[in-house]
């Protein structure tokens, strides 16, 4: 069994507004190595539910070089709560003001180099903004689909971002099997 190595201190190698690279040596029993990890701090994402229909947003995303579906979600701004910036989040992307945010799961991406916990929640209430507010600049557009056939969109690679993709497995259980979740 390995045990737990020695961490140096945190050397931060490259920084921007949304995501920070830092290393750190690991001291194991008989050999060390340099852990490069990637930062982008807290993240949310918000599964909006009209009836049996998720709201999905498509945007621009450079790995793919092309647009994706998605939830809405994002990073968590400094001193704002979850629940706000899933609110945020949503009213950016969607245009829609959401109310009473329900908590869905909370997971890591990774463990080994991305530090990026992450929250969701679903909300099934929720009030239209004009659409005019919609930022044209991240979301191209945005439509209701049936659960069903975002369940489909997944298994045949149509939706892709591993935050949608937990997110909508996580909702759709939660409706067959609410046992499973606390209450």
């Amino acid at each position: 069994m390995i045990a737990k190595p020695k961490l140096g201190p945190r050397e931060v190698v490259y920084q921007n507004p949304y995501q920070e690279i830092y290393r750190v040596k690991a001291q194991f029993d008989g050999f060390a190595k340099d852990i490069y990890v990637l930062d982008c701090g807290r993240r949310v994402g918000v599964v909006i539910v009209r009836g049996n229909d998720v709201l999905l947003v498509r945007q621009y995303r450079l790995l793919i070089n092309d647009l994706a579906w998605e939830i809405p979600g994002g990073k968590v701004d400094p001193n704002e709560t979850l629940e706000a910036a899933a609110c945020r989040e949503a009213l950016e992307e969607t245009c829609l003001r959401c109310r009473n945010v329900k908590p869905l799961m909370y997971f890591h991406p990774g463990l080994d180099t991305c530090d990026n916990p992450t929250n969701m929640f679903f909300a099934e209430e929720f009030d239209e903004v004009p659409e005019e507010n919609l930022d044209s600049r991240e979301v191209s557009e945005r439509v209701w689909v049936p659960l069903d056939e975002c369940l489909r969109m997944i298994f045949s690679g149509k939706i892709m971002d591993s935050l949608t993709v937990v997110a909508l497995l996580a909702y759709h259980t939660r409706r067959h099997h609410p046992e499973l979740f606390p209450a």
